[in-house]
């Protein structure tokens, strides 16, 4: 079946963000192909105005079998992302490449696959960045640099795309209450388990800091849904801003960006990492 009446298209979408924006925009009354890896989370999401597609966004096959259904586009919601914190000198390269695959790799195949459609119905690119696509913490800077990189497609796409009637917005999340950081944490932890000694020596407590200061920023972060309705709103809007924030640790991340000093900026940074260091014991006399 060919879909082609007011489609949009969200990658990642098995759960968190993508899950909800595809909820929300079906609420919105498009017909949204949801892009999943697993038919157990097509399951999961299917309902009305969503229709689930298995969609690995690092598989070729996957996006031209996307890309031959569909003749026109609303929107494309690219908003698949894998996380893996660790120090640049300690994340093996293998995983660097893993997460520019997916995080950024695959969000452009799509997006060139697509265009096509979304230049029929001068239709919308929303790219899902991150306040780390603006701010990198110690131990995101593999992350981070895949948001930074996406951050400047966006702009050069946008800058491409405007003559032809297509706009291109970037979404910039903060802390979101998603299954994802419990996921990202999990993750660092068992990297960091297979660093070396000289690495745990010296990055070992820092890591463990990262970490702790991640999952006490979550409770307090927006939900799934508020993030979603961001979305929904970067796709709707008559006249969409280039970008959009999600929550205010990431509206005070990108402001601080752009006005404070790199060594001010590292200042405070450290300052917020400081509190969640490992307590060390004294040594009993």
């Amino acid at each position: 079946m060919t879909v082609s009446h007011e489609t949009v298209v969200v990658t990642g979408a098995s759960t968190g963000i993508g899950a909800a924006s595809a909820r929300e925009l079906a609420r919105r009354g498009f017909h949204v192909l949801a892009g999943v890896r697993r038919e157990q989370d097509a399951d999961a999401l299917r309902g009305p105005g969503i229709e689930p597609v298995i969609l690995d966004i690092t598989q070729p096959e996957h996006i031209a079998e996307l890309a031959g259904r569909v003749s026109s586009l609303r929107a494309l919601v690219n908003n698949a992302a894998v996380q893996t914190n660790a120090p640049v000198e300690a994340l093996p390269l293998s995983e660097w490449r893993r997460q520019f695959e997916v995080n950024l790799f695959g969000h452009i195949a799509v997006t060139q696959a697509l265009l096509p459609a979304l230049l029929r119905r001068s239709g919308r690119v929303v790219n899902i960045s991150s306040v780390g696509g603006r701010v990198a913490m110690a131990t995101y800077g593999p992350y981070a640099s895949t948001k930074f990189a996406l951050e400047a497609v966006s702009d050069s796409l946008r800058r491409e795309l405007a003559p032809l009637g297509v706009r291109v917005v970037v979404v910039e999340p903060g802390a979101v209450r998603t299954e994802m950081p419990d996921r990202v944490i999990a993750a660092t932890k068992q990297q960091a388990a297979t660093m070396s000694p000289e690495h745990r020596e010296r990055y070992g407590k820092l890591i463990q800091a990262a970490n702790a200061h991640a999952a006490a920023h979550i409770p307090g972060g927006r939900s799934a849904a508020d993030a979603a309705k961001v979305i929904a709103k970067a796709v709707t809007a008559g006249k969409p801003r280039t970008r959009y924030t999600v929550g205010r640790d990431a509206a005070l991340g990108t402001r601080l960006a752009r006005v404070v000093p790199d060594r001010l900026l590292d200042w405070a940074l450290a300052a917020s990492l400081r509190p969640h260091y490992p307590k060390v014991s004294p040594v009993p006399r």
